[in-house]
């Protein structure tokens, strides 16, 4: 911990840790150039707002002494950057700061960088091949070549191809296989009847779900047990149903599901994008559910926006959006398996005998 809550010091004995982050800059800028030369506007967003909305998250919460009110530190920007889609804008990005108030472990930390874009008249199936592309170009700038050796702290060594195309995984075909059991229909997820079976699926093979035990969190937890650990080489997950998924529209031939895919890399989640439902009744319908979620319990859950379900009523285009974490991403392409090792001044629990608002600057004990 020294080397973290010290890092000057970190950054002046040791060239290897200079690098990372010389390694980090250069991710940025590779994505903002490969951005910028797709047609891409980069734009900054709120990082207070009064609803925690875009992404399913417990928000920080700050208040305002003039407009005496609370307001919620950002978990995503993706509602407003919808909305200058809506205003006119076809491609927009931006890379920055969400805020999330949950647990600090190896691969997360309060605050942290992303990437989000989002691009009219493109599908998820568009954002697949913009992935794969964006990946393999730059792992082949930085490395010369698109495989990474992966082997952190001398454990065990994974070599990771990001050669194009990448592994398709669907959730409810593969938990299906694995599981060997017929999960109910992709339509009926919605209600008690599925819950009470994933319920029992989970029970039976020993899956830990903690309350709330909804739909989405059962299934979650499933694909997490025997899905995720799986995924060593790029892989896109596919097939969420809608309880799982409020913000993206409902799949063309797969009815209950929707078009999204999350891509996983050495097991962990790196990417998040979806065909962008642009019904304002369905997706204030989706909110509504959302926010039942949030009263059985579920901190995560999202609120209804009611200013974002106005602009999808003055007309959302087709839209596919993006989401992606700079720091994990950093991880894997650094061969490290510590986010703090990635961040210069990442969160610390603060030290004995230091008062909270202390910089943390003595020896770690």
């Amino acid at each position: 911990e020294t080397r973290f809550r010290q890092r000057y010091l970190d950054l002046i004995i040791n060239e290897s840790v200079r690098d990372v982050f010389i390694t980090r800059s250069k991710i940025i800028s590779y994505m903002r150039t490969f951005l910028d030369n797709m047609g891409f506007l980069e734009v900054e967003t709120p990082l207070m707002n009064m609803i925690a909305g875009g992404a399913t998250a417990k928000p920080f919460v700050t208040h305002h002494n003039d407009l005496h009110m609370n307001l919620f530190m950002r978990v995503a920007p993706e509602l407003y950057l919808k909305m200058l889609v809506v205003g006119g804008f076809d491609r927009v990005y931006e890379i920055g700061r969400q805020f999330r108030n949950e647990s600090i472990d190896m691969t997360h930390n309060p605050e942290f960088t992303t990437c989000e874009f989002y691009m009219a008249y493109a599908d998820y199936e568009d954002l697949m091949k913009i992935t794969e592309q964006l990946l393999f170009g730059m792992v082949q700038s930085l490395f010369g070549r698109p495989v990474v050796t992966y082997n952190p702290e001398g454990g065990e060594e994974k070599l990771v191809d990001f050669t194009p195309p990448f592994k398709r995984v669907h959730i409810i075909h593969d938990l299906e296989k694995i599981l060997g059991v017929t999960l109910p229909d992709a339509t009926t997820f919605h209600t008690e009847e599925t819950r009470k079976f994933l319920d029992g699926v989970c029970v039976q093979h020993g899956v830990d779900c903690s309350a709330p035990r909804t739909t989405a969190r059962l299934l979650d937890k499933l694909v997490g047990e025997y899905l995720e650990p799986t995924f060593i080489n790029p892989t896109f997950l596919v097939g969420h149903p809608h309880v799982m998924s409020p913000l993206a529209k409902w799949h063309r031939c797969e009815p209950g599901l929707t078009e999204r895919f999350e891509l996983f890399v050495l097991t962990k989640e790196l990417c998040n994008a979806y065909t962008e439902l642009n019904d304002p009744v369905l997706q204030r319908e989706r909110f509504e559910e959302q926010a039942k979620q949030k009263e059985a319990g579920d901190d995560e859950a999202q609120m209804v926006d009611e200013n974002f379900c106005t602009s999808l009523e003055y007309g959302l285009p087709p839209t596919a959006g993006w989401g992606m974490g700079i720091d994990r991403l950093t991880m894997f392409l650094t061969n490290n398996n510590n986010i703090k090792e990635v961040l210069l001044f990442p969160a610390m629990r603060p030290e004995e005998g230091i008062g909270a608002s202390g910089t943390g600057s003595g020896d770690a004990k």
